[in-house]
């Protein structure tokens, strides 16, 4: 049973039809913006009420212990792999960059994972700075998130002065979350990592940008990372790695209607 917001079973109508096909029965969630947060209480709702034949399961650093942990540590296959293909390469196995999307996190803590303790190798996030981190319409958490709790996990919250949890938007549907893992806000507070917004209209033009040099359609989360590499000064020797977390195919929809809108 895959519960998923409802704005986001619209919007990502290809995925759903494969999970379906898969044998998974998708609940859309109808409560609040109907997004990941959303789908994220009702699970955990779920789960909550039926302990005796359920198992909850996440693939967002999100949620209470040990999810965040867990799933960072399976993700972690991610920087494994490029390490090896560094080596392969460019005859070194680190970066001097890398580069990945935020939303929960999962992507970013695999990419990481095995390049935290690296002080030579700089990591760059990029969260949805949806129409601008000061229109009241954003996802930025890092940016404009406070210390708070959000589905069982101290980490920084988009809230109100009293602790309400705030609407995230994005053009996303895997960056509207109104939270970050912990493992994030903790690269944010400690100054490990640069955290930097990318507007909706920047992800698509990347994305656009990718499809037509290398012939990649990337996935909508991915395009914020695509992004960010135009905010970032890197000298013609530096070593980038940046992880496209998916495939454009979900989020073909949205990207026709940009360019017709063009």
């Amino acid at each position: 049973i895959v519960y998923m917001g409802k704005t986001d079973v619209e919007r990502q109508h290809a995925n759903v039809q494969k999970m379906e096909m898969l044998g998974a029965t998708v609940v859309p969630v109808t409560s609040g913006n109907m997004t990941l947060k959303d789908a994220t209480n009702e699970a955990i709702r779920d789960w909550c009420c039926h302990p005796s034949d359920t198992y909850y399961i996440i693939g967002s650093t999100v949620g209470p212990h040990p999810y965040p942990d867990m799933v960072a540590r399976l993700q972690s296959v991610i920087s494994e792999e490029i390490k090896k293909q560094l080596l392969e390469q460019e005859g070194r196995n680190y970066p001097d960059y890398l580069i990945a999307c935020v939303g929960g996190g999962s992507n970013a803590a695999g990419t990481i994972y095995h390049f935290i303790d690296d002080e030579r190798v700089k990591i760059v996030l990029a969260e949805a700075g949806g129409l601008g981190i000061t229109t009241g319409q954003s996802a930025a958490t890092i940016q404009l998130g406070k210390k708070g709790i959000i589905h069982g996990a101290r980490t920084l919250v988009m809230q109100s002065e009293d602790g309400q949890i705030e609407e995230p938007y994005s053009i996303s549907a895997g960056l509207d979350y109104p939270g970050i893992g912990p493992i994030h806000a903790n690269l944010s507070e400690t100054h490990r990592a640069t955290i930097l917004a990318v507007n909706d209209d920047e992800a698509l033009e990347a994305a656009f940008e990718l499809t037509s040099i290398e012939g990649i359609i990337p996935a909508l989360e991915s395009a914020h990372a695509l992004g960010a590499l135009s905010k970032v000064n890197f000298k013609p020797e530096d070593v980038v790695v940046l992880t496209v977390s998916g495939r454009g195919d979900k989020d073909m929809e949205t990207y026709i209607n940009y360019k017709n809108k063009k």
